[in-house]
């Protein structure tokens, strides 16, 4: 599978960014550019999203063994041979699954906001997919025509700002990047999480949640352990979901302290 990956030069270790739902690599860019001093970094576009291949259905198992091919395959992990692995919302559990499965590689593991547990409630995404598949993107003459043709059934601008970056201009008009109609039948799958049977990951992991999001709950706490049984769990105070957005700043400082200490 065609995975496409974005290398920042930096310092001494290798850091793979993992991107959420309808995101791409390019939104962890700034994360990556403000720990170059400690650490080279590979943004990841995952599969069905930015510019890496489409599948016909969602399974995070064939995300996790793609992502990793895919990495192996780069010249930055061969002159280092294991990286730090972070992971946000959807990629949080790609990321997960990376370090369960393939533990000798994985020298360190940061998971934002999401917990190794199913959400069976995606109605939220539902709306969100289902108003960008609606759009009738033949009418559309520009980004500012989607836009307010989308701000009834999205009225929050940020989350419309983040959405729209999918919609690139071809020759012929616009068409949306990642494989919407596939993501938004299946759901179901992106809101499961099904860890390996008996598996640990016994390196260091670090566990952000946004204090003001309700993806992490204190009673996902003891399947995490069981899971990462080396877990610290950190909030951050004033963030929602997308923690690295809303608080740049204290992510960039835990990100840096916690690669640091573990390369």
């Amino acid at each position: 599978m065609a995975i496409h990956m974005e290398f920042i030069p930096g310092g001494s270790a290798l850091t793979v960014f993992l991107h959420g739902l309808m995101g791409r690599g390019k939104n962890l860019a700034q994360t990556a550019k403000s720990v170059k001093d400690v650490t080279s970094s590979l943004l990841v576009d995952q599969p069905n999203h930015g510019e890496s291949e489409w599948t016909n259905s969602f399974n995070y198992g064939e995300m996790a063994q793609a992502v990793v091919s895919a990495v192996r395959q780069h010249e930055a992990f061969a002159a280092h041979g294991k990286f730090h692995l972070v992971g946000h919302s959807m990629g949080g559990k790609v990321a997960m699954l990376i370090a369960l499965e393939y533990p000798e590689i994985v020298q360190s593991l940061t998971v934002v906001d999401i917990s190794p547990v199913s959400q069976p409630d995606m109605s939220e995404f539902k709306h969100l997919l289902g108003a960008l598949a609606e759009l009738d993107l033949l009418s559309i003459k520009s980004r500012a025509d989607a836009d307010r043709a989308l701000t009834e059934a999205i009225p929050n601008y940020g989350t419309r700002a983040f959405l729209l970056q999918n919609l690139q201009r071809e020759v012929d008009g616009f068409k949306w990047q990642p494989n919407l109609q596939m993501l938004l039948r299946e759901l179901s799958a992106i809101g499961a999480f099904d860890a390996p049977a008996g598996k640990q990951y016994e390196g260091p992991v670090l566990w952000v949640a946004g204090a003001d999001s309700n993806y992490i709950q204190p009673r996902h706490l003891p399947r995490m352990q069981e899971l990462f049984p080396d877990v610290v769990p950190v909030t951050v105070a004033d963030a929602g979901h997308w923690v690295h957005s809303e608080q740049p700043e204290k992510f960039t400082a835990l990100l840096r302290e916690f690669i640091t200490a573990e390369h």
